[in-house]
């Protein structure tokens, strides 16, 4: 296994810096600074400093990285929004939503990062009401759980696509079908799943999606982005908005708010220039690499990780099943910011979340990375917490 494993890593490594260093093994937080992103920064200033205030062409890059996304999504260019931040997004989505009338109920697992919990509860002010879908102990959620919460007056189901605190994967289809079945939209964070497994509007079936290029697709901070699929877009009047949204940027009526036709009516303020510059190069490099190459790349380097941990007694929270899970594996800790800072200080770059250890190799990281990591843990077994 491990030659096949590391024949991904070994073409792409030299490609990103910090692995002369590091073993960086924390994509669910960021992904790793690779030469395309680099350099994209330095064409970014080169434009600048060439042009002064080039819009029109920095327009054109922002219909570029949207391009770049619909084809990552198997999207179409019109269902695409770009935002700073899943927040953004979200709030142009909600903002849309009345729900004074026979529908004012939102949906949403507990497994959603707080952006979805918080603006969801935030519109209890505008008269919703917000049902979480608990989880087992087995960190899964049941879809008779979402079977049981859904109903008739529910407006939206939000669910992330794999949880970011322990890297447990849902069965996306399973709860857009019982969504839509009742009359509900259904929408996907995808921010932990997209550029480390396929992800496709269509076969997902989901009616609304939210994610990033901070991780897995090499991007940089402050450069999100939002589908609505085609049909939805127009039933939508969003009153978080912005210049951008504007069916016509360059109008600049102060006197009238007239939405883009298309998902662009999601969109606010002035766009993340530098950050689209670094998106587009990130989506391109990792479609080069090939995703669903990482997704099998990654499911190699995970089973090791598993079986390394199994081994040191530790207990990893993250369901076992391959798909049940994503990139990102969770080990429990007695403290897991001291196992951090530990691992941090040989060299080993990870991170925490409730309690867990998170690992999360990526298309970069090779089989040797993994043992490193599994050394580390071993030398602080004491902060391994065993399973129950």
């Amino acid at each position: 296994m491990a030659v096949s494993v590391d024949t991904l890593a070994e073409k792409v490594r030299p490609r990103f810096a910090i692995f002369e260093r590091l073993t960086y093994i924390n994509s669910c937080s960021q992904g790793a600074l690779s030469d395309a992103v680099r350099d994209s920064y330095a064409r970014y200033l080169a434009d600048w400093d060439e042009h002064g205030a080039p819009w029109e062409y920095w327009v054109a890059q922002l219909d570029a990285v949207r391009r770049s996304v619909a084809g990552l999504l198997n999207a179409e260019e019109d269902e695409i929004a770009i935002t700073t931040s899943v927040s953004a997004g979200l709030d142009a989505l909600t903002s849309a939503l009345s729900f004074d009338g026979e529908r004012d109920k939102i949906v949403l697992s507990d497994f959603e990062f707080p952006t979805i919990g918080q603006i969801s509860h935030a519109q209890e002010r505008r008269g919703a009401r917000v049902e979480h879908v608990p989880a087992d102990a087995d960190g899964t959620i049941p879809l008779e759980r979402f079977e049981a919460a859904i109903d008739e007056r529910t407006a939206l189901v939000a669910t992330t696509h794999v949880c970011f605190r322990n890297g447990a994967r849902l069965d996306v289809e399973a709860v857009a079908a019982l969504a839509h079945e009742r009359g509900a939209p259904l929408l996907l964070d995808a921010y932990q799943s997209v550029g480390s497994l396929p992800v496709d509007v269509r076969a997902l079936d989901c009616d609304f999606l939210a994610a990033g290029a901070l991780k897995y697709l090499l991007g940089s901070a402050g450069l999100a982005f939002f589908y609505c699929r085609r049909d939805l877009v127009q039933q939508l009047y969003p009153t978080a908005t912005g210049w951008f949204a504007d069916r016509d940027i360059f109008e600049m009526d102060i006197r009238d708010y007239s939405p883009a036709p298309t998902a662009r009516r999601f969109e606010a303020g002035t766009p993340p220039v530098p950050a689209i510059y670094a998106a587009i190069a990130g989506i391109e490099l990792m479609r080069e690499i090939g995703i669903e190459e990482t997704e099998k790349h990654v499911r190699g380097l995970t089973e090791r990780l598993l079986e390394g941990v199994d081994e040191l007694g530790g207990h990893a929270v993250t369901p076992r099943a391959w798909e049940h899970r994503g990139a990102l594996t969770c080990i429990a800790s007695t403290d897991a910011e001291q196992l951090v800072s530990a691992l941090g200080k040989q060299g080993i770059v990870t991170s925490s979340r409730d309690g867990n250890l998170r690992i999360s190799p990526h298309c970069y990281n090779t089989a040797e990375d993994v043992e490193v990591v599994l050394e580390g843990l071993r030398r602080h077994r004491g902060l391994l917490r065993g399973g129950s």
